[in-house]
């Protein structure tokens, strides 16, 4: 029967795809195997097998209930009372998988395709390990988990189907991936070019301000310039006005000397003549 049976619905390429659990994966667990086991764990205490079928039975009665806690603890029960069963390790990954306890329920899966002699429940215990995957959205490994499940048991169509469609989520979480990888490059190239822009614009506005102080110096440094020429060209014209005063003066003494001569000259002959 099945206890485990769940769908996933998922849009992709514009069909439906569901996924459902395999048959007898997680099914009510069974009571007895047809073939004793061969564990190969040595047993360091005598084997309950009366505790452990009973624990069993009760874990089934419990799981069928959908009481998967209580069902859980009697399957720990069972392999307190023998550590090798696999029914009771496989069931109690049931009862873990469906608490969605994924860790936990990896671990007990693992132990049965390690040392289980049975390839169904091998088959079965790597379905439910790719189903677990599955969930965890780690479509790479649950790809791989199911081609273990199919390689001991090529029939199972459920599995085949789930192989398939973690191929194809595994296909768009990767054009996902490469997409947000674009949008995140084409979002830092536009930064650097933001940031060249304005590291453009800085260093141009900085040689516009270095152009103006210049300008600025420039002119300071001519201003004394034409300063110095406007003083020089006013002390030529200052001296030349004070030179042509000097030899003013000098031709008005000359006269005022000549003059005194003729007046005293004139004086000398007069003097004579008396």
């Amino acid at each position: 029967m099945k206890a485990i049976n769940y769908i996933v619905c998922l849009a992709l390429a514009g069909w439906t795809l569901s996924v459902s659990a395999q048959q007898n994966a997680t099914d009510a667990p069974r009571q007895a195997a047809d073939v004793a086991p061969k564990v190969e764990m040595p047993q360091e205490r005598k084997v309950d097998e009366k505790t452990e079928r009973n624990s069993i039975r009760k874990g089934n009665d419990l799981f069928n209930d959908k009481k998967y806690t209580e069902a859980e603890i009697e399957y720990r029960k069972a392999l307190e009372a023998n550590p090798s069963s696999e029914i009771a390790t496989y069931n109690l990954g049931a009862a873990l998988y469906k608490q969605q306890k994924w860790n936990d329920s990896r671990n007990e899966y693992k132990k049965i395709v390690q040392v289980s002699s049975d390839s169904l429940r091998a088959a079965r215990a790597w379905h439910n390990l790719g189903n677990i995957s599955f969930q965890e959205k780690n479509y790479a490994q649950s790809i791989e988990e199911y081609k273990n499940s199919l390689r001991r048991n090529p029939k199972d169509d459920e599995t085949r189907y789930n192989l398939r469609l973690a191929q194809l989520l595994l296909k768009k979480q990767q054009q996902e991936q490469n997409q947000n990888q674009d949008n995140k490059n084409q979002k830092d190239q536009n930064k650097d070019q933001q940031k060249d822009q304005k590291q453009q614009e800085q260093n141009q506005n900085k040689n516009n301000q270095n152009n103006q102080n210049q300008d600025q110096q420039d002119k300071q440094q001519n201003n004394p310039q034409q300063q110095q020429s406007q003083q020089s060209q006013m002390s030529k014209e200052n001296a030349q006005q004070i030179l042509d005063a000097i030899q003013q003066d000098e031709r008005d003494t000359q006269e005022k000397v000549q003059r005194a001569l003729m007046q005293q000259q004139k004086r000398k002959k007069t003097d004579k003549e008396w």
